[in-house]
């Protein structure tokens, strides 16, 4: 980095819009249909939405100040405030995911991030660099060199960037291919297939405009693949005929007399050799459940039938008894279950022992089956059982399962490699897919010369744009489609009961034993279908941007350059995350099979590589301290590569997935993984300049709260430091605090250039300031001389969100509740409390925010308050009450009723805010997720609740300016 570089402050560095950027991101979650996430699955990836706003402001200029500080209009701030808004209404728009590819949307911001920088290239005209760093007519490039899903790099690229996206993990560089560098090689090309039979060409478009015609041709030869699939292996998924003995014993099954049903999918229970003696020789099922569907009017079970030394199973309609519930599920946790024969225990021990000899088995619990009017569920038949054993796979997948996942392996129970996952029907599907992409591969090449499109013999890992590389690249959408199936077609897929569907093996991040699991039918058109595989590959194509190159690459983030001279956003590791290079494995060996040909160097190896992931992962690096210090010293070397070579007219955005669980302590918002990172981004060389709390992870409020699991990622904005920074002492640093995070928590909890930020934010939100003064200096001294760590830092700066600014009643009732909560205490600790506060304990009950009766004393909650209440009459009113009585309005009489309350007391309307904020700190460190919510209802509801206090014309204008 060259600090001689002139440059403004950027719109990311002052203000951003939270609650547009935010509400977007919360929506993007929902949505499936077009979204690049569904090409293939990644974890943890970043809203759209986030990055696109992000990137944007990261690049704009901020219009309230120049180099050095100054403002561009002078002191007129009223005028700055107005530009920002502009550039607000930009994002705001920018962020609906209805105008992903609105052209109009897009320019605006395009046209900001090229005024922008033709205003910095004007600052630099006599850099010694400028021809090399300011060129106005070419934007500098983007990149993120821990690119893993691609949503930075794929929004860099919407908004006109060339884009450059960079992984260690092979399964990443491969999907940051597919979305940012193939499309636009291939943009505007028609598509070469064959129209699929059975269908008109006329009913096709025929505006091939972007990527559209390569997400037909995926499709075309995707329905290909399937049509050839079934000549060779329909054979291995029959259909399910009703029949006049199966309508004997179900009667509802009448109407469907006579037809051959298309099966969605056979649920199966795992086995093991009973453990009583007497029948030693079954294979009895281990079933954590009989339930087949639980929909009201529709529900339907399975019922084991026990025959001295058989049993079997058949399928019942109706309510089910409490015992399908357990299935064969013994009581307690873990996997002890009884066998259905003789009622004798299983333990986990003794079905480990069976799994690990290769003595599991399974055995067709029941079939699922498409009717005219949904799902029917009917008792397995002896030629669906056989068909699976029909299947010879030719190959399977090698390879470990990890053994040691946070969440569940499956491996102590005998599945230890990658193809004991998969029955052999599944592997010998999946094995012919695979096969068959090498064999649509030529085709699309051969029917692509016949189109004319010419052959330059370069493949798709080089510079190719011809019949071969078009080739190969619809072979690795394709092969996205082989990994969806692999997904959802292991035998670690659960039966979704209510939404009667198989649910892919990754609900969560790890890979769990599973009793009973759901095989779909690679050939029916319903989940985990080849069909559905296909259309999740082609659907995103078109929404993807083809205006701009991009190039994705495998590379260490350490050793990296393609950073030099470009405008960086990344979203690194996370300290002890998930390692995702051992999760990645499961589809790593299946791309590995038709993209080797492809891409040779990427898929070189056996598996991915696992030892330089920037996790902090004990079981690799031989404890917890020796993982810590290889993330620290990985991360700093990774971030110091980044504060060197990035663009200096630009800060460096980092996201940072902060979760609620990391502020537990009473020093407030601190946690080891939290801290390590901090300290890896300010030894590298950064300095913070802001932090903003986005919603990247959002779930529903309800979920979140009653879990204390707060879903947002923390945006650090950096610039490198000067190297002439300056080291100060304690004192001085406790001193600049104190002068400057009263105003920036003040301008948080109201809202200036920014909306207030949400109280569930504000403990994340108050780094941003007050690292910004610890990270300027090259170190902050303790009394000894040592260094200030990073964890004394965020305990200083956590502080200004504990100090007690309120009225002596108030003050009482916020350490009371601090030690005590809603439950009663003694007398004598409240009266000494009281007296320390500057009251007493009559005065509080007089106030009525206490009760104090037979040498007890509690305080009451909202829900005990009168709903008579009248502020105007209330001789002693502190914050404490006024703030639990409108929280009583709220939820009683709603924002209406809220707001009249707020309007007749005008003069409480900011300490409540500000208690509110304060209380909703403190229950979130003290893990209160009940009481947190009250408090984070009443801030989020907190502009409507003024505006009808404003509208019943008591407020004054002052408190209207503060909406």
């Amino acid at each position: 980095m060259n600090n001689n570089i002139k440059t403004p402050k950027k719109l990311i560095e002052v203000a951003l819009p939270l609650d547009a950027i935010n509400v977007a991101a919360a929506r993007e979650k929902s949505i499936r249909h077009g979204h690049p996430s569904t090409l293939h699955l990644w974890w943890a990836r970043r809203p759209l939405a986030a990055a696109r706003a992000v990137i944007f402001a990261q690049m704009v200029n901020d219009p309230g100040y120049q180099q050095g500080g100054g403002f561009r209009y002078g002191v007129n701030k009223e005028k700055a405030q107005a530009e920002r808004e502009r550039l607000f209404k930009i994002i705001e728009d920018l962020v609906q995911w209805e105008n992903t590819n609105n052209e109009e949307v897009l320019d605006r911001a395009r046209a900001e991030i090229r005024r922008s920088w033709r205003e910095v290239c004007e600052l630099n005209k006599g850099h010694p660099q400028a021809a090399e760093l300011f060129n106005p007519d070419k934007l500098p490039g983007f990149h993120d060199p821990f690119a893993g899903g691609g949503a930075l790099p794929l929004e860099a690229q919407r908004l006109g960037l060339e884009s450059y996206a960079s992984d260690l993990n092979p399964v990443a560089v491969t999907i940051n291919k597919a979305m940012i560098e193939i499309p636009p090689r291939f943009a505007g090309r028609a598509p070469v297939g064959p129209v699929p039979s059975g269908e008109k060409q006329a009913k096709l478009h025929n505006d091939w405009s972007g990527a559209k015609g390569l997400a037909e041709d995926v499709r075309r030869y995707g329905a290909w693949m399937r049509s050839e699939a079934e000549k060779r292996i329909g054979h291995l998924y029959p259909k399910a005929e009703i029949t006049v003995e199966i309508v004997k014993e179900r009667p509802d099954l009448k109407p469907l007399l006579g037809q051959k049903l298309t099966v969605i999918a056979w649920l199966w229970a795992r086995t093991v050799k009973s453990p009583n003696p007497a029948f030693s020789h079954v294979d009895v099922p281990l079933a954590s459940n009989f339930i087949l569907s639980g929909k009201a009017g529709k529900e339907s079970y399975v019922q084991p039938v026990v025959e001295g030394s058989k049993y079997c199973f058949t399928v019942k309609v109706g309510e089910p008894p409490e015992e399908a519930k357990e299935g064969t599920k013994a009581a307690g946790r873990g996997a002890n279950f009884r066998c259905v024969l003789s009622d004798a225990p299983i333990s986990g021990d003794y079905i480990k022992a069976e799994g690990q000899a290769g003595r599991m088995g399974a055995k067709l619990m029941a079939i699922v089956a498409e009717g005219a009017r949904g799902r029917v569920y009917l008792t397995p038949t002896q030629e669906h059982e056989d068909a699976v054993r029909q299947a010879q796979p030719t190959w399977k997948p090698s390879g470990n399962v990890p053994a040691r996942l946070t969440g569940g392996t499956c491996v102590p129970y005998g599945l230890t490699e990658w193809g004991d996952l998969f029955t052999p029907r599944q592997l010998a599907a999946l094995t012919l897919f695979s096969d068959l992409v090498g064999e649509t591969i030529a085709k699309v090449k051969t029917d692509a010369l016949a189109a004319g499109l010419p052959d330059d013999d370069e493949h798709l890992a080089g510079v190719g744009a011809g019949a071969t590389a078009y080739a190969e690249a619809v072979g690795v959408y394709l092969s996205f489609a082989i990994d969806r199936l692999a997904m959802t077609g292991n035998n670690l897929v659960r039966w979704n009961s209510v939404g009667e569907k198989a649910q892919h093996s990754f609900g969560r991040q790890a890979f769990p034993m599973l009793w009973d699991f759901a095989e779909p039918n690679f050939l029916a058109d319903a989940t985990g279908s080849l069909s559905a595989g296909v259309f999740y590959s082609y659907d995103p194509l078109p929404l993807l941007p083809t205006d701009t190159a991009g190039i994705a690459t495998q590379l260490d983030a350490q050793s990296q350059t393609i950073s030099k001279n470009k405008v960086v956003s990344t979203d690194p590791p996370y300290y002890n995350n998930i390692a995702y290079a051992d999760l990645s494995d499961f589809f790593y060996v299946w791309l590995r099979k038709p993209l080797r040909a492809i891409f040779p160097e990427l898929y070189a190896t056996l598996a991915v590589p696992k030892a330089e992931e920037l996790v902090a992962t004990p079981y690799r690096h031989g404890g917890r301290e020796q993982a810590e210090k290889f993330f620290l010293d990985g991360m700093t070397a990774a971030m110091h590569n980044l504060a060197e070579q990035a663009h200096s007219a630009f800060p460096v955005t980092i996201y940072y997935a902060f979760k609620q669980s990391e502020t537990k302590d009473e020093a407030g918002t601190s946690s080891t993984g939290w801290e390590t990172f901090l300290q890896a981004v300010l030894d590298a060389g950064f300095a913070i300049t802001g932090t903003w709390p986005v919603r990247t992870e959002m779930r529903t409020r309800q979920v979140a709260m009653d879990s204390n699991a707060l879903a947002s990622s923390i945006i650090l904005v950096c610039r490198q430091r000067p190297v002439d920074a300056l080291t100060v002492s304690r004192r001085e640093f406790i001193r600049e605090l104190n002068a400057t995070l009263p105003e920036a928590l003040d301008e948080m909890t109201r809202g200036g250039v920014n909306s207030p930020v949400a109280p569930v934010d504000l403990s994340q939100a108050i780094i941003g300031p007050g690292m910004a003064i610890f990270s300027q200096y090259a170190a902050v001294l303790e009394a000894d001389g040592t260094p200030m760590s990073v964890r004394t830092a965020l305990q200083l700066i956590n502080r200004f969100l504990a100090e007690d600014d309120f009225d002596h009643d108030t003050q009482f009732c916020l350490h009371w509740f601090e030690n005590f909560g809603w439950a009663t205490g003694k007398f004598g600790d409240a009266n000494t409390l009281a007296q320390a506060k500057g009251t007493a304990v009559a005065a509080l009950v007089t106030a009525g925010v206490l009760d104090s009766s037979k040498g007890d004393a509690r305080l009451l909650k909202w829900s005990e308050m009168p709903s008579d209440w009248s502020p105007e009459t209330d001789a002693r009113l502190p914050v404490w009450e006024a703030l639990h009585q409108l929280i009583r309005a709220l939820n009683q009489d709603g924002e209406s009723g809220a707001g009249s309350l707020l309007a007749r007391m005008p003069a409480r309307a900011e300490p409540i805010r500000a208690l509110a904020y304060r209380l909703y700190t403190l229950c979130e460190r003290k893990g209160w997720a009940e009481e947190a919510r009250a408090y984070n209802e009443l801030v989020t509801a907190w502009s409507a609740i003024e505006q009808a206090a404003g509208e019943a014309g008591v407020l004054g204008s002052q408190a209207q300016l503060d909406i």
